[in-house]
């Protein structure tokens, strides 16, 4: 396919698309979208009334002026000009109305699209937040999805009020000659194509710019967010940074500048090219009333006609322009909408199997991440049996938090399969599977909400019952936080809202090992789950974890072989691989990778 037909196939596939965005807009805003519609009709018809009215003022004083005694025709002209008045009102009270209105059915459309892409991200596989592409994609689509709708709203109502508009002023001025109308289109043709080809070179402007962008963001993020204000200082980042960001805004402003210099040209030249259409019209009117072709109120209606034709024709045009610009860069929010995620629930799945809980096996599991080649897992097989506690233990790098990742169903596998009681992992409910799972990641989030709701995130499910979370926060320990806390369990945590309480790593541990605890979970997976706990912390934990349990299994992944001890089966990996298993005294028998690490690990204790 050669790069025209590419190109036209790429221009009609775009047009087209407007049809997406005006039916995004009628979905999200059918009732407003009906009031602005009408509105616009009633608003569209005024303007030819007001210069109808124009030109019955003019003749009524015209004739009076004729007459022997002028005054006379005073009430004829005063009934004309209150009906003009009247108009003007009714013009007023539309105006306010509709922009009442529009700015009604813009909110709304703006919070439903906002609503839409929220929906979107949270559908979307994990895979698709390790992609740089997707996060241009997303960033894009963030960037234009709040103000688009709402702009297409806009100019779709501008296009329509002063289409309107023009067919009844276009019927006036060819009442006086049909040339006049080719004029108008002429002055204005020039206008459109630059207006077009200035979206076209703006929307690919933006889209070359996105990583830069992005990496503007990214530095700002730095400069402004509480992560990094410690090293930013201790390491006297900051300039360094603001210099990084300032380089590249620079680099982005003087693109976009350079655009804005090369439309202002063109805009001059069509807006030249305009005002020659109409004093040159302005011209011909007035040579045809001298010659007494027309009267003095039909020059002024005439000529005021034009100009009005003229505003409304170059109005619609950058109204249609706008719609098109606006369209342009709303594919950007469809090529994310269109995104499809892979781990989905099949059409026929599987109840979760019976027993609970259950057995799960990994059976040669291999994976590899996207645009990665190495597999990251290679061969894995092991098996968690009902009330089995099971650890994870190897370098970093080697596996251990894939391997949950995939039983968390947030990836798939790319060969063997994981089996739960001898049932494809993939061939049961997605979110169901899911709700049998209580996840701690090393990574956990910090919620800046009320201690309590902390704890109930892990599982909104259940009733907010204070005393059961409470009872929650007792078991796993994080109530010797939250009760020194002022405002105990309805204290705010974190430091981004009026009277929160920040909270140490250790402490935030303890609140995040809650939460997975309050939720009826049949699997728990605990990744570090005390890598931030001090020794007596961690060692009330696990005195009381089987508890913590009630009989169910878990999976537990640490570099504290304090521990893993415990557990009933310990898995050690290394570059994706199981090369050992057993127990704690089992593996230190064989004398193994695990004994090496294990004694490493001791030796700095023994030596003291």
């Amino acid at each position: 396919m050669n790069p025209e037909e590419t190109g036209i196939g790429q221009r009609i596939k775009t047009a087209l698309q407007l049809w997406r965005a005006l039916r995004l807009v009628w979905l999200t805003a059918p009732g407003w979208t009906v009031v602005n519609f009408s509105l616009l009709i009633f608003q569209s018809a005024l303007p030819l009334a007001a210069l109808y009215l124009i030109k019955r003022i003019l003749d009524a004083v015209g004739a009076g002026l004729k007459t022997p005694q002028p005054i006379d025709a005073f009430q004829s002209v005063l009934f004309w000009v209150l009906l003009a008045a009247g108009v003007a009102l009714l013009n007023v009270l539309l105006r306010s109305v509709s922009e009442y209105t529009s700015q009604a059915q813009s909110l709304q459309v703006t919070d439903s699209v906002a609503d839409i892409m929220h929906a979107k991200s949270i559908a979307m596989d994990l895979e698709y937040y390790e992609d740089p592409a997707y996060y241009n994609t997303l960033h894009r689509a963030q960037r234009e999805a709040p103000h688009r709708p709402t702009s297409i709203i806009n100019h779709l109502i501008q296009a329509a009020q002063n289409g309107f508009s023009l067919l009844g002023i276009l019927g006036l001025l060819i009442t006086f000659n049909w040339l006049l109308v080719l004029i108008l289109f002429a002055a204005t043709i020039p206008g459109i194509f630059i207006r077009l080809i200035n979206s076209r070179r703006l929307y690919g402007f933006e889209q070359v710019q996105t990583e830069k962008e992005r990496r503007s963001w990214y530095y700002h993020d730095i400069l402004t967010d509480k992560m990094n204000a410690k090293e930013l200082r201790l390491f006297e980042l900051g300039n360094l940074f603001k210099s990084r960001y300032n380089d590249l805004r620079q680099d982005i402003r003087s693109g976009r500048l350079k655009l804005a210099r090369i439309r202002s040209g063109y805009d001059l030249l069509a807006q030249w090219l305009t005002i020659a259409a109409l004093f040159g019209s302005l011209a011909w009117i007035v040579h045809q009333t001298l010659l007494g072709s027309v009267t003095l109120g039909d020059l002024m209606v005439y000529y005021l006609g034009f100009q009005s034709g003229l505003s409304f024709l170059q109005a619609a045009v950058r109204a249609l322009s706008g719609l098109y610009e606006d369209n342009l860069f709303l594919t950007d929010l469809y090529r994310f909408l269109d995104l499809k995620p892979r781990i989905i629930t099949p059409g026929d799945a599987k109840p979760i199997p019976k027993p609970v809980p259950c057995k799960i096996d990994f059976e040669n599991v291999g994976f590899t991440y996207a645009n990665h080649e190495d597999e990251t897992l290679r061969g894995i097989s092991l098996t968690v049996n009902p009330g089995q506690v099971v650890a994870l233990v190897g370098e970093n790098g080697s596996g251990k938090t894939t391997l949950v990742k995939l039983l968390c169903r947030l990836y798939d596998p790319t060969r063997g399969a994981i089996r739960v009681n001898g049932v494809d992992l993939r061939d049961l409910d997605l979110v169901e599977w899911r709700r049998e799972i209580a996840v701690t990641f090393q990574d956990y989030v910090h919620y800046e909400l009320t201690a309590w709701e902390n704890i109930w995130l892990g599982d909104t499910k259940m009733a907010p019952d204070i005393s059961e979370i409470m009872k929650t926060g007792q078991r796993s320990g994080a109530d010797q936080v939250i009760n020194r806390l002022p405002g105990t369990y309805d204290t705010v945590l974190g430091q981004w809202f009026e009277n929160g309480q920040e909270l140490s790593t250790g402490e935030w541990q303890k609140i995040a090992l809650a939460r997975s605890f309050w939720r009826k979970a049949n699997i728990f997976i605990l990744d570090e789950p005390t890598s931030s706990l001090d020794p007596l912390a961690e060692a009330g934990l696990f005195d009381r974890f089987r508890e913590l349990l009630g009989g169910h299994s878990a999976i537990l992944i640490s570099h504290r072989f304090s521990t893993v001890q415990m557990a009933d089966c310990i898995y050690v990996m290394d570059k994706g691989q199981i090369i050992e298993h057993g127990t704690h005294a089992e593996l230190l028998r064989q004398n193994g990778h695990y004994a090496r690490l294990y004694l490493t690990q001791a030796r700095h204790y023994q030596d003291r």
